[in-house]
């Protein structure tokens, strides 16, 4: 597949949002549970509006995909039998319960969990909602699969959790260490599930073939020409035009800032007592959460490219 950058920020930035609303939560509820240390209700204001923040520019991201933004209110009409009309309608709920969060803890009102636990909900729920979009498409089989859904989540709580660790460092010191050791959780969860797909993927034996592709049943077919002068739809949307070289490097390059060097800086944050490490895992995973969203979007075979291979 061709991937679209907009997606691309899109599935990141709001990944971070939700794993930072869900530190957040979790910071509020461990407080009340004497498991953490209690924090300013500011500390908690200020990273929900930083939440709201990035699943904005998310949602900004994904109109730089649309032919007709004007009609984006549209997406939504289909949500009996849509998982992207879900997502479209599960973003902005999720975004108003995390500004409305904010607000309450600024204004010091009462029942900032009871909030907190319906935010969650509808974070797992956009979650399951935005990988479904890939999960569902049976004949794209890199991406029909359950560890989809599971790697949204993992890579969206890792990601989140180690910017709630950066912000920690500078807003809330004493929480620091909790988010730290829970990054790194998620971060290691996430490359055993991560890379668990790879193996998949790279085991996977396609469904279709050059004579099922254009309903020829001869043993020996072989394509000679694509049929077009030039490029077309299909040429531009399902070929991502890249060798085979520049892939695995991506690939390598995900799995080394995704997973290895931000959990190494940030068990290096708590050893030498330094914000300014879990700050750097953060940048490093966001760009190779960049680049294993590409890869994502990238590996996934669309069986026309079987009718299309002489340009790919």
């Amino acid at each position: 597949m061709n991937p679209a950058f907009s997606v691309i920020f899109l599935t990141t930035l709001t990944g971070v949002g939700q794993g930072l609303f869900f530190a957040l939560y979790a910071a509020e509820v461990g407080a009340k549970l004497d498991w953490v240390p209690p924090t300013r209700p500011e500390f908690f204001a200020l990273g929900a509006v930083i939440a709201f923040v990035f699943l904005g520019l998310g949602l900004l991201a994904s109109f730089f995909h649309l032919g007709r933004p004007e009609r984006a209110w549209r997406s939504a009409a289909m949500w009996r039998t849509s998982w992207l009309s879900r997502e479209v309608i599960a973003l902005p709920l999720f975004m108003g319960v995390t500004i409305a969060y904010a607000v309450m803890h600024h204004e010091h009102i009462e029942g900032t969990i009871a909030l907190g636990t319906a935010g969650v909900a509808i974070s797992i729920a956009l979650f399951i909602c935005t990988a479904m979009i890939y999960a569902c498409i049976r004949f794209l089989q890199e991406w029909a699969h359950p560890l989809t859904v599971i790697n949204f989540i993992l890579l969206g709580c890792a990601s989140g959790y180690t910017f709630a660790a950066a912000y920690a460092s500078l807003a809330a010191p004493v929480l620091e260490d909790s988010f730290i050791r829970w990054a790194v959780v998620f971060t290691i969860a996430a490359f055993v599930t991560r890379v668990a797909s790879l193996v998949r993927n790279g085991r996977i034996k396609p469904k279709s073939s050059l004579q099922t592709a254009i309903g020829v049943k001869h043993p020996k077919v072989v394509q000679k020409s694509q049929g077009f002068m030039g490029g077309s739809f299909n040429t531009r949307e399902f070929f991502h035009g890249r060798t085979a070289s520049l892939v695995r490097a991506v690939r390598w390059f995900f799995l080394t800032c995704v997973f290895a060097v931000p959990v190494a800086l940030l068990v290096a944050a708590v050893r030498w007592d330094t914000g300014v490490l879990a700050i750097a895992a953060f940048v490093v995973q966001y760009a190779g959460l960049i680049a294993e969203r590409w890869y994502f979007l990238a590996q996934a075979r669309h069986p026309q490219n079987l009718y299309y291979q002489t340009i790919s």
